[in-house]
């Protein structure tokens, strides 16, 4: 039982370092976006409202809301993102709502603790996103009634 508890608590440690490790490590030789990339997939979301939401859609044909973060970044130069909001949550350190800029991402909770919708900002208190089944991709204020009591964190992908 006592070496069932030291792995355990190994187990713990090492998934704890590995949450903490800064996001550098995800971006192949520690380069991430920089903010002419960020300001660029601002604008290439933006050029996205009216598309139609689609589950797992990653095209102006469709989007789901992460398809919509990795098919913004690709268009400004930065493939590969992870495909899901919790991973691409985990490759973006956390910044406040002040130091916002364009291309940085929102992370919210729609349901418990898990982080499960992300949007991008593009300046202005705003966020474009794909929100759901039936909808469009829209540009929404922070000031939004429901959006606002869900934000769970903001990241920004850079090192």
């Amino acid at each position: 039982m006592r070496a069932l508890r030291a792995w355990a608590l190994a187990l713990v440690l090492v998934g704890a370092a590995a949450c903490s490790s800064p996001p550098e490590a995800f971006w192949p030789g520690g380069r991430a976006p920089d903010a002419s990339a960020r300001r660029d997939a601002a604008r290439n979301a933006e050029r996205m409202i009216g598309s139609p939401y689609r589950s797992r859609g990653t095209s102006p044909a469709g989007f789901d809301c992460s398809g919509l973060v990795v098919y913004s970044y690709a268009e400004a130069g930065v493939p590969g993102l992870p495909r899901t909001a919790s991973s691409l949550e985990r490759a973006t350190r956390p910044v406040s709502l002040g130091e916002l800029e364009p291309g940085d991402l929102l992370f919210f909770r729609l349901s418990g603790p898990k982080t499960s919708h992300v949007a991008i900002y593009v300046g202005d208190r705003s966020f474009v996103h794909a929100p759901s089944r039936g909808k469009r991709v829209e540009r929404v204020s922070f000031d939004h009634v429901y959006w606002s009591e869900l934000l769970g964190r903001a990241g920004r992908l850079a090192p």
